[in-house]
C-alpha cells in the first residue's frame, strides 16, 4: 500500500515505490525526483537557492540548496540501495514569480537554480530525462515512486506526466 510523504521547502526525502512524494509551492525553487527504476527507489528535493559556498557550513540547511541536498539525497537513495549506474533525474519549477529590474539578482534566481541544479545532475553523472522549469508560473509535483512519473500540475494550466 502506498503512503503518500510530503516534502517541504529545504527538505527532501527517499523512499521506495510503492511511496508518492509530493512537494508544493515551487515558485522559483526546483523540485528535483531522482529514480532508480528497476529498485523503484525514489527522492524528491524541494531546493531553494543554488550554492551552499557563500554560507558558512556551520550555519547551513544542506537541504536548501543544489549543491548540497542533490548529493545528500543520492546518498539517502544509495542506502536504501539505489544504484548511481540507474539514478536518473525530472526536475520542475525555477519559474520567475516577480517583475524586478533587468539584471536583477533576485529576479534570476529561478533561473539560476535551474542552471544550479542541472549543473550538479551533470557532475554526478545524473541523465536529466525530464524538466517543467522556468517560465512564471508555480507548480506542485508529484512523483510516483512505483512508475517513475512525475506529475507536475498549475493552477490554471492542468497537469502535465513526465
Amino acid at each position: 500500500m502506498s503512503q503518500q510523504r510530503t516534502v517541504g521547502i529545504s527538505d527532501f526525502v527517499a523512499a521506495k515505490g510503492p511511496d508518492i512524494l509530493v512537494t508544493y509551492a515551487l515558485g522559483s525553487c526546483v523540485g528535483i525526483c531522482l529514480y532508480d527504476s528497476k529498485l523503484q527507489i525514489g527522492g524528491l528535493s524541494h531546493i531553494m537557492l543554488p550554492d551552499s559556498n557563500q554560507f558558512s557550513k556551520n550555519e547551513i540547511n544542506r537541504m536548501k540548496f543544489a549543491d548540497t541536498a542533490i548529493a545528500d539525497l543520492v546518498s539517502d537513495m544509495r542506502r536504501l540501495g539505489a544504484d548511481m549506474r540507474r539514478i536518473t533525474a525530472k526536475i520542475a519549477g525555477g519559474a520567475k514569480m516577480f517583475q524586478t529590474q533587468p539584471g536583477s539578482q533576485i529576479g534570476s534566481i529561478g533561473d539560476r537554480n535551474v542552471d544550479s541544479v542541472k549543473q550538479v545532475l551533470k557532475d554526478l553523472h545524473i541523465p536529466l530525462t525530464a524538466e517543467d522549469t522556468r517560465q512564471n508560473y508555480g507548480r506542485t509535483i508529484h512523483f510516483y515512486l512505483g512508475t517513475g512519473i512525475m506529475k507536475v500540475s498549475s493552477l490554471n494550466r492542468g497537469t502535465t506526466e513526465y
